[in-house]
């Protein structure tokens, strides 16, 4: 095992003007810091590890090195999180040599923490860190998957190298990536290639447009329950709520909306790394992009507080804990097998690969009630194609 101490500078933030929340009502009551005054030891006991990443190379973006502390700010003026759930924070990250070194180092922590069950939160720094997510996933040789929540799909058709406009071209195109499925969020048509949306339906990821997704948010919860990772770029959030960012749009998320897919994230049984990223303090207003960040982070926290551990009882047909629907489809061969938590009232989509393995969807009440009208649900017939059926 690697010693952490040897990775991170201690969190050091100056005492604010005033603290509405103190003692025991303030967010600091649910986390352990990195200090410098003790050394990183025992993390066996924590749930979470907050991590900036104060690296803005490989980017155009210059400045958001500096949102790390300034989202910390913001967060630690927050109340206290329900329940029992420890945090730590383990402070900054020290920037390599060169980015790579960046990458190589911020890699070789999550694999740390993802093998003592701790859940990673970066905060970055800009998307050019998420090759960083990839490598320490894939280092596990299985197949993971992403939820990606930006204005734009940061997918290049042309040969270049790597920055955070183009970070997916590494994980899709990298021969040792793992990743299996990629869900977009929140993109707008106006800012994404047409040609990069068509290679996408090719490859039979989930996509949906801004327009998709404040008509029905609901729909984005069972792919955060599926995913492994998720990013969320602020750019995705429109300029009135997010002055602080590199390319802004003055349309996109609504700051509540944001947050409720930060919540959406916190949720999944599956999700093993969160990253906030594209963030600007150079660029900001009275320090309101920071701010809408920590909020993000601490609602994904929130329902991280409150995660109901379902995926591993999905097999188990004497389990009283769901209900299964068998749903006859004229399209299909057999039966449709949908299965819904009595507890959550989530909803999963039983299906079997070329080998007959089970495998489950998470999917939504109007996927079900899509059978019920002898209509295949548009992201079952995507699985299954993944699935090569």
């Amino acid at each position: 095992m690697i010693d952490l101490n040897q990775y991170f500078d201690p969190v050091c933030l100056d005492k604010p003007e005033s603290e509405p929340l103190k003692g025991s009502a303030a967010f600091s009551h649910n986390v352990v810091v990195n200090t410098g005054n003790e050394p990183i030891d025992d993390l066996s006991s924590f749930a979470v590890a907050l991590i900036g990443v104060p690296d803005d190379r490989s980017s155009a973006n210059t400045g958001s090195s500096h949102a790390p502390d300034a989202i910390r700010k913001s967060l630690y003026s927050f109340s206290r999180l329900q329940g029992k759930m420890k945090i730590t924070d383990l402070g900054n990250l020290r920037p390599g040599a060169s980015f790579e070194d960046t990458l190589a180092g911020l890699r070789d922590v999550l694999i740390q923490l993802l093998e003592q069950d701790i859940v990673p939160v970066v905060i970055g720094g800009t998307s050019a860190l998420m090759p960083a997510i990839d490598r320490c996933l894939s280092s596990a040789k299985e197949d993971w998957s992403l939820v990606s929540v930006d204005s734009r799909l940061d997918f290049t058709a042309e040969k270049r190298a790597g920055d955070s406009l183009n970070w997916m071209n590494d994980m899709i195109y990298r021969s040792g990536s793992r990743l299996s499925h990629l869900s977009a969020i929140g993109h707008q048509t106006y800012l994404t290639d047409q040609q990069v949306v068509n290679r996408f339906n090719r490859r039979h990821y989930d996509m949906m447009r801004i327009g998709e997704v404040r008509a029905a948010v609901h729909e984005t919860e069972p792919l955060f329950r599926d995913a492994t990772a998720a990013v969320f770029d602020l750019g995705a959030v429109r300029q009135s709520d997010a002055p602080g960012t590199f390319l802004p749009s003055a349309n996109g998320f609504y700051g509540e909306e944001i947050c409720l897919l930060a919540r959406y994230a916190g949720l999944s049984d599956n999700l093993k790394i969160l990253s906030v990223m594209e963030v600007n303090p150079v660029l900001d207003t009275r320090s309101q992009t920071s701010h809408l960040a920590a909020q993000l982070i601490w609602f994904f926290l929130e329902g991280f507080s409150q995660k109901q551990y379902e995926i591993s009882y999905l097999g188990d047909q004497l389990n009283n804990r769901f209900t299964r629907y068998h749903v006859t489809l004229s399209d299909l061969e057999g039966v449709a097998i949908f299965i819904k938590s009595m507890i959550t009232e989530r909803w999963w989509i039983e299906i079997r690969d070329t080998d007959g393995q089970p495998h489950f969807l998470a999917c939504s009440y109007e996927d079900y009630l899509s059978a019920n009208r002898d209509q295949v649900p548009g992201r079952w017939t995507r699985a299954m194609l993944r699935y090569g059926r």
